[in-house]
């Protein structure tokens, strides 16, 4: 079994956030998928079911960013999911938008809510990291990742999160290089391949 976070904040006020980049990719999964309605629980709304050859956990922490450890170990333990089977979707802020990537392990590059993960849980689950560019400044980075996407950056979003939803069961395969790729090719299918920034 796998256990795939989105990172965000709640609530209505947080919900076009670039921060909240992980909550859509994930949100758009379930929509993909056949899974349940989301409902609360671990200290967040969660969901289960097929993906690929496994089942899933998908599940969005209601803690605020920097507490999203407290749910990811809640339901790591209550599954006994070990620490591979995890993968975290968050922004970041080094891609430009639109550019995805998937590693194991790592720092967690002043991102709150990996930052609390590994705190809770150690460092080496998968994060899929969905590229958000950079505002240019790093005293701009607070104001820029808690501003909503522009309208004009909604393209670009809507088909990241969907080629990530249409590619999620290489994840539950263990084929993180193949859903790479897959993505970058949707992206460019769909005329994204190279994104202009948008200001905060």
């Amino acid at each position: 079994m796998l256990l795939l976070v989105g990172l965000g904040n709640p609530g209505k006020a947080y919900a076009g956030n670039r921060h909240n980049i992980g909550f859509m990719a994930i949100e758009k999964i379930a929509r993909a998928g056949n899974f349940a309605p989301f409902r609360s629980r671990f200290q967040g709304r969660a969901t289960e079911g097929p993906l690929g050859r496994d089942r899933a956990i998908l599940l969005m922490p209601e803690t605020y960013m920097n507490e999203s450890g407290r749910a990811v170990a809640e339901a790591a333990r209550f599954y006994k999911i070990p620490l591979e089977n995890i993968v975290v979707f968050h922004d970041e802020l080094d891609l430009p938008p639109g550019k995805l990537r998937i590693k194991t392990g790592g720092g967690d590059a002043g991102h709150n809510g990996l930052r609390s993960i590994t705190a809770h849980m150690g460092a080496n689950y998968r994060r899929v990291r969905l590229g958000i560019g950079h505002p240019g400044d790093k005293a701009l980075v607070h104001s820029y990742v808690l501003n909503d996407f522009a309208r004009s950056e909604s393209g670009w979003v809507d088909a990241l999160c969907d080629a990530v939803a249409r590619n999620a069961a290489e994840l539950a395969d263990g084929k993180d290089a193949n859903f790479q790729n897959k993505v970058h090719l949707a992206m460019e299918a769909a005329g994204f391949g190279e994104v202009k920034k948008v200001g905060p």
